[in-house]
């Protein structure tokens, strides 16, 4: 058995169950790279908007074809990072808790993303701590994982566990490559539990965390899927998954494999040319929870 996985692969599989999703997507329109503020942006590497065009498009195609639905906001010029829907803010149950992005490359974004939740009735509450919304916030069953350490505060960790009233556990990621919590973990399907407890199945990169971090890792989700750091690096963990099927990177071979033993239903998108910008499928896919 591989070391990067946990005892549970070798259990027999479960029988997964797909679920509707919604999500807001952004055309990447403008994308291109004339800046850095992560280790995968080089402005001097030429970028092809055609190509992240058509591989956006397979990922939207691919969400459709599922039977999800798929909103959109207008990409706006001059914010070419806006593709990256997953950063511009944080929803559950028809509250939006808005981003305030660290750099200012970034800054307008968080009141454009905002604007739009509010011209369609969410119920938005503006940020006053630094957070880069799903990118580092991520629903797991009734609690919050919330990730610091490059770009969300500690203190955005207090303020979204105030607007959703949930349990937050708050994770340091230590590997500037992994610098949103969804380029480490993923959220592969909520799991009803005995008495009623949520669970819930993730996969994550153990080295993306300091130790603290590893330690309640392995003690909440002793289950988890732990994928390898080459499937890590290629952003395997940028994901999205409906409870089966699970939209993963082509060159993630080895957490295709964990997938498929673990009952899932792996779906190889290409996003190659938006991981220039130092995003992936997640971070293009910001999940819309509407209110119960």
């Amino acid at each position: 058995m591989s070391t990067h996985e946990s005892a549970a692969t070798a259990a027999p599989t479960q029988q997964r169950v797909a679920q509707h999703r919604r999500y807001l997507m952004c055309r990447p329109e403008h994308f291109t790279v004339s800046y850095t503020i992560n280790p995968w942006m080089e402005p001097a590497n030429p970028t092809d908007t055609a190509v992240a065009l058509r591989q956006w498009q397979d990922l939207y195609d691919t969400y459709l074809a599922l039977g999800h639905e798929v909103e959109l906001i207008d990409p706006i010029q001059g914010l070419p990072d806006m593709v990256y829907t997953a950063n511009g803010g944080f929803v559950i149950d028809g509250v939006v808790y808005g981003a305030k992005f660290r750099f200012r490359e970034r800054g307008p974004e968080g009141p454009a993303f905002m604007d739009w939740f509010a011209e369609r009735g969410w119920d938005v509450r503006e940020p006053v701590e630094v957070n880069e919304g799903e990118g580092d916030f991520l629903l797991v069953g009734d609690t919050i994982l919330a990730g610091t350490g490059f770009r969300s505060t500690g203190d955005s960790h207090r303020e979204v566990g105030e607007v959703f009233g949930r349990e937050v556990v708050s994770l340091t990621l230590v590997d500037p490559r992994f610098y949103h919590l969804d380029t480490a973990i993923a959220v592969l399907d909520p799991v009803q539990g005995p008495e009623g407890v949520d669970h819930a199945n993730i996969a994550y990169l153990p080295s993306a965390f300091d130790e603290a971090s590893q330690a309640i890792l392995a003690e909440r989700y002793p289950d988890a899927i732990r994928v390898s750091d080459d499937d890590g690096a290629v952003f395997g963990l940028n994901s999205a998954s409906d409870g089966y099927n699970v939209i993963i990177s082509p060159r993630a071979a080895g957490f295709e494999k964990q997938l498929r033993e673990r009952g899932y239903n792996p779906i190889m998108v290409d996003l190659s040319e938006l991981l220039l910008g130092g995003g992936g499928i997640k971070c293009c896919t910001l999940e819309l929870r509407a209110g119960r």
